[in-house]
C-alpha cells in the first residue's frame, strides 16, 4: 500500500462571517496569536508525515502563497539588524512544506474543491485537512487516521460527539462499533440535517484520509445541500459501497479549535496563548482578574 504522503488543503471560501475582516484578508490568513490559521493546519499535516501540500485556492488569495514563499527582502533586514530570532520564525514557514497551489474557480462546493486536487494525487490515497478546524499538536488526530487507513486499508474521517442541538451544523454519521474503542464503522451519513432528524451525534470535523477512488465518485457526484458538490454525498458512495473498503471513522476526543465563526475564533486564541510560555504567565492571572470584574 502506498504511504500516506501528500495533503490537500482547500481554502477558496470567501470567509463572508468574518467580514470586513476578509474583504481584502483570506480569511485562512487571520491570525491566531501570532500565526495564521493556516499555518497551524500545514504544520499539522508536516508533523504527520505529509510534507507534499496542495492547497486549494481561489481569486484574492495571493496572501496564502506569499506566506509560504520567501521574502528576500524581510530577511535581509532581519539578517542585517541580527535579529535571528524572527528571521528563524519567517524562514520556519517558508521551509515547512513543499507547497503547490490550484485554483478552484468556481465555487461549486467541498466535493468539487477536492476534486481540483485530482492531477496532483494522481492513484495515491491522501488527507484533506480543513482550516476552520485546528487540532492540538499534543492530540495527533491525523497520525491516528493514516494509522487506521493503513490497518483497514479504508476511507477515514474524523468524528466528534456533539450536542444534539448543533447536529445540524454537520455532516452526521450513523456508526457501528468496531474492535477499537475509538473507531467506528460508518454507514450512512447525512449533510446538516434538519434539527430533531440527526441519525446520532457523530459530526464529521474538518480531516479526512481519502482512497483515490474518491475522484471517479466525485466526477458523477451531483450538487446536493446548497446546491454544491458535497464531499459527505461521495463518501455516502464510499459507506455503501465496501468494495472500496467503506468508509471508517476515528472519533477524537482531544483538544480542537474552532476558527469557523466569530466568537469561537476569540476562544481559539484564548485558549492558545494561555497555554504558551511567552504568554500564560501573564494572561492567566489577567483573566481571572478581567472575569471577576465582570461578575
Amino acid at each position: 500500500m502506498t504511504r500516506l504522503t501528500k495533503a490537500v488543503i482547500p481554502a477558496a471560501g470567501l470567509g463572508t462571517r468574518f467580514l470586513p475582516a476578509t474583504k481584502a484578508m483570506p480569511k485562512e490568513m487571520l491570525p491566531v496569536v501570532d500565526k495564521p490559521a493556516i499555518q497551524y493546519v500545514v504544520e499539522e499535516a508536516v508533523a504527520a508525515g505529509l510534507t507534499d501540500v496542495l492547497m486549494i485556492t481561489g481569486r484574492n488569495k495571493t496572501a496564502l502563497e506569499n506566506h509560504f514563499d520567501r521574502v528576500g527582502e524581510l530577511e535581509a533586514t532581519l539578517t542585517k539588524k541580527g535579529d535571528t530570532e524572527k528571521l528563524a520564525k519567517v524562514e520556519y514557514s517558508t521551509d515547512l512544506a513543499d507547497m503547490h497551489y490550484v485554483r478552484q474557480g468556481d465555487p461549486l462546493g467541498l466535493g468539487h474543491a477536492v476534486l481540483r486536487a485530482k492531477m496532483h494525487v494522481g492513484h495515491e490515497p491522501f488527507a484533506v485537512l480543513l482550516g476552520d478546524d485546528i487540532i492540538d499538536p499534543r492530540d495527533p488526530l491525523l497520525t491516528r487516521m493514516s494509522d487506521v487507513h493503513e490497518a483497514r486499508d479504508t476511507t477515514v474521517v474524523a468524528l466528534l460527539e456533539v450536542d444534539p442541538s448543533q447536529t445540524h451544523l454537520y455532516g452526521i454519521a450513523t456508526v457501528e462499533k468496531t474492535d477499537e474503542s475509538d473507531v467506528v464503522r460508518i454507514t450512512g451519513l447525512v449533510e446538516k440535517p434538519a434539527p430533531g432528524t440527526a441519525p446520532s451525534n457523530y459530526a464529521i470535523i474538518g480531516r479526512y484520509v481519502l482512497k483515490p477512488e474518491i475522484f471517479g465518485i466525485l466526477e458523477t457526484t451531483a450538487p446536493g445541500k446548497g446546491n454544491e458538490i458535497q464531499l459527505t454525498d461521495a463518501l455516502l458512495e464510499l459507506a455503501e459501497n465496501p468494495e472500496h473498503g467503506g468508509v471508517h471513522g476515528v472519533v477524537f476526543d482531544g483538544r480542537r479549535y474552532d476558527t469557523g465563526d466569530r466568537l469561537d475564533y476569540i476562544k481559539a486564541i484564548v485558549q492558545l496563548a494561555v497555554e504558551r510560555d511567552d504568554l500564560g504567565p501573564e494572561l492567566r492571572p489577567w483573566l481571572r482578574d478581567f472575569a471577576a470584574g465582570l461578575e
